[in-house]
């Protein structure tokens, strides 16, 4: 089976479904900031819970690091605990949990 390379890959965006809270080792937030970085590097935009918590912020801040374009999709009842990241040129805000999912 051949790799598919990224100039034929109509993919623009990756959406990261990950935790508000670091995972319980080092590891897995310098695994998830590399990862938002390999994406930037790559020229793919990621999509992410909108929160600067955990992994989900550890993923948009290595992807923001690195040039990357970073959407954040946060519900509005989340905003008084899950503070967005302020560099985000797009910060989407949602009316459900339901609504940032889709």
């Amino acid at each position: 089976m051949e790799a598919i390379g990224l100039e034929s890959c109509p993919m623009k965006y990756v959406c990261a479904f990950c935790g508000g809270n670091d995972g319980g080792r080092p590891e897995y937030g310098h695994a998830a900031r590399a990862f938002g970085a390999a994406l930037a590097l790559r020229g793919l935009g990621l999509v992410f819970g909108g929160s600067n918590k955990g992994l989900m912020g550890a993923v948009a801040l290595g992807a923001l690091n690195a040039g990357g374009r970073v959407i954040g999709v946060l519900p509005r009842g989340l905003t008084a605990t899950e503070t967005p990241f302020p560099e985000l040129a797009d910060l989407r805000l949602v009316d459900s949990m339901a609504e940032r999912k889709a």
